[in-house]
């Protein structure tokens, strides 16, 4: 797909080992259906909408543990020496507050989305700010922060999508990511794998893109392609190291008052619940692994679940009943949604 990757399950790797995987995650579904997720035709809703679920003062709301020897405020400092409202070298354009945004989310304090959110995806194209759901799910370096803001302002929480787990040559601070650190093919056009051993290496630049998700307002981060370790990276991965890893991310987006949450990986959903907020899951019914991320819920943690091929009426029902947030979207995850 053009410039996005979505890590999809591996048996769907395996299925289509030589075909385009676009043509074979191709969705189904009308263009026309625009229904919100209560079933009623999406509207814009009023500035006064009332605040979202799991809003700042309410049940909610979480504390982020103190991390040992972690700082209290975002890890990007300005150098000494920095012209004061000087954007420190390396870090994403976009990255500086523009005047008149929103504050950013304090460190030590984070939402904490629960089970049964409704929520909109949406990567693809101008943002379509009237789908009346309380959380949505957009790109973090191609929104700015009066996009956050207006969705803030109609009692929404937003997500901000970042690639953590591959380069893409059309990112902004694509020059920082160092040849060494880029591997095979992800499948995607421009895009090839990290090699997630480096740590010392990836570290500041995934806090830089957390830190540009902070000064936009995101109330969250959806890191994306973070199981390297059974793909064909180009590299001798192992399971301990996307372990290591995937927790660095969290530890991040914690000590910058984000929420953070694990993409698929569902062989790993055990080791890493207690570090992640949320999942977002692709594809669970398509492919019967529904249960596996059933766990997040049972602790109290939402799952937004999108299928590509099958139908509404073909995983509504059971992971309604497991306490998903699911609905139908189409591979470019463009404004279509197709809600249960």
């Amino acid at each position: 797909m053009n410039r996005r990757t979505r890590l999809l399950p591996a048996a769907l790797a395996l299925a289509t080992a030589t075909a385009l995987l676009v043509s074979s995650c191709s969705s189904s579904g009308s263009e026309d259906d625009q229904d919100s997720a209560d079933g009623t035709p999406s509207s814009p809703p009023a500035a006064t909408a009332p605040s979202t679920p799991g809003a700042s003062g309410t049940p909610g709301t979480t504390s982020a543990p103190a991390t040992p020897g972690s700082p209290s405020a975002p890890a990007a400092a300005t150098p000494p020496g920095t012209p004061a409202g000087t954007t420190p070298p390396g870090t994403p354009p976009g990255s500086a507050t523009p005047p008149g945004s929103p504050t950013p989310p304090p460190a030590g304090a984070r939402w904490q989305p629960t089970p049964g959110l409704t929520w909109q995806w949406q990567l693809g194209g101008s943002v379509d700010q009237s789908v009346d759901v309380p959380v949505y799910d957009i790109d973090g370096f191609e929104n700015d922060a009066s996009v956050v803001a207006a969705l803030h302002a109609k009692g929404r929480k937003v997500i901000c999508y970042i690639n953590a787990g591959s380069w893409e040559d059309f990112r902004p601070d694509s020059a920082a990511f160092a040849k060494s650190l880029q591997g095979s093919d992800t499948g995607w056009k421009g895009e090839k794998w990290f090699d997630i051993r480096k740590l010392d290496q990836l570290k500041p630049l995934m806090a830089a893109r957390f830190d540009m998700c902070r000064s936009k307002g995101f109330d969250a981060i959806e890191p994306d392609t973070i199981e390297a370790y059974n793909q064909n990276s180009g590299f001798p991965l192992t399971p301990d190291d996307q372990l290591k890893y995937n927790r660095m991310l969290a530890q991040l987006a914690h000590e910058r008052g984000l929420a953070i949450g694990l993409k698929n990986d569902l062989d790993q959903i055990p080791a890493l619940l207690p570090d992640f907020d949320f999942a977002v899951n692709e594809e669970c019914s398509q492919f019967d692994e529904c249960d596996r991320v059933s766990p997040f819920v049972k602790a109290g943690k939402a799952v937004f679940h999108v299928e590509y091929k099958l139908d509404t009426d073909q995983f509504c029902a059971k992971t309604k009943a497991l306490g998903f947030s699911s609905m139908q979207k189409k591979l470019d995850l463009n404004a279509w949604r197709k809600p249960c």
